[in-house]
């Protein structure tokens, strides 16, 4: 079955409408020129409705990850400490980047497949008293695990003069999260997830606090400063060369999520992930997460034994073209992992589960 034909059900890079793709077609135009600045300023203020937001949006032409490298190496410096709940691999990995930038990373730990708890992390910050930085990942695309205290954490934190980033890359679009009503300083967001555009674009909302920071404290990195980004923000530039075809894609995106309406958009996730949820438990399969702390925006489900990761997701591919992601880490072979993002829909839910009654 041809790549095209597929149904892409992967926590990201997930399925693209044909509008998108098409605007990736645009002509190339000059980065330093007026065009420019008006798709770039489009971006940014359609992104501000996803964020619920009034503070600026910074667009880098990275993945996610490098979005949360940014996060970490204009914010920590040596010495300093943040405090990070890990409980899955990009939250591990968040935890290591810190320490890469010279901080000391008082991880609040928990199992992978499971959460730290409200008051294991509000144990910790009381006793580490002063703290630079809380760093969260809101969903744990590894493990199909979303943290259920974002507020509430970011409450603590602030109450603690610390500031709050959010990995948010593959849940923001799926989930609200009101950036400026919960006070959070720094969300990172990838384009290829719930936005439902292609891969190569992370966007960061920038709180005040912010924005001061880091004009008065440079960091040691060049293509990832963000008061460089600020700066050439305001005449509706990047300091470096932009991924031109992803950001017509991106903007093309934007305005698809701005007519569905963002309020639509969550409660189409939300209904989507429970149609999956239901139905993999239907088929005696056992979901990694327990139902407080699910994801919908991933879904890891756990293999019955003797199953063959391998055969499975090549049978699946190869039979129906649907597309799943296994496990790495821990639980690498022991479960899969299906995207419930973006573009889902009930249809494409149905489909899946029947796919994989059929070849479990």
């Amino acid at each position: 079955m041809s790549a095209q034909k597929k149904l892409i059900m992967l926590p990201g890079p997930t399925n693209v409408s044909e509008r998108v793709m098409r605007a990736m077609q645009k002509p190339i135009i000059n980065h330093r020129g007026k065009d420019f600045a008006s798709l770039l300023r489009g971006i940014q203020e359609k992104s501000k409705h996803i964020f619920q937001t009034e503070g600026e949006v910074v667009v880098l032409s990275s993945s996610g990850t490098g979005g949360m490298e940014a996060a970490v190496w204009n914010l920590i410096r040596p010495g300093d400490v943040a405090v990070v709940p890990v409980f899955g691999e990009f939250s591990q990995r968040l935890a290591e980047t810190v320490e890469l930038a010279g901080g000391t990373a008082v991880r609040v730990v928990s199992d992978f497949g499971s959460a730290p708890s409200f008051d294991d992390l509000e144990g910790a910050v009381m006793k580490q008293g002063k703290f630079k930085a809380l760093y969260l990942v809101h969903n744990e695309t590894s493990t199909g695990v979303a943290l259920q205290y974002v507020q509430d954490a970011a409450r603590i934190a602030r109450d603690h003069g610390a500031f709050v980033v959010v990995d948010a890359i593959s849940s923001l679009g799926g989930y609200s999260i009101p950036c400026d009503k919960w006070g959070v300083d720094v969300c990172v967001v990838g384009s290829q997830k719930c936005i439902a555009a292609p891969p190569g674009v992370a966007l960061l909302s920038v709180s005040k606090r912010i924005e001061e920071f880091v004009k008065g404290s440079p960091p040691k990195t060049r293509y990832f400063d963000l008061a460089r980004y600020l700066e050439y923000g305001t005449r509706g530039e990047t300091p470096f060369t932009p991924a031109l075809p992803i950001f017509y894609a991106l903007d093309e995106a934007l305005t698809e999520l701005a007519e569905e309406g963002l309020a639509t958009r969550v409660k189409r996730h939300l209904e989507c992930a429970a149609a999956l949820y239901d139905g993999v438990e239907k088929l005696g399969l056992k979901p990694v997460a327990d139902s407080k702390i699910r994801s919908r925006t991933v879904v890891a489900v756990a293999y019955p034994e003797g199953t063959d990761d391998g055969e499975f997701r090549k049978k699946l591919d190869s039979d129906h073209g649907i597309v799943v992601a296994g496990g790495f880490g821990p639980f690498k072979g022991k479960v899969f992992r299906v995207g419930c993002m973006g573009l889902v829909t009930e249809d494409m839910v149905k489909r899946t589960l029947a796919a994989v009654s059929e070849c479990i």
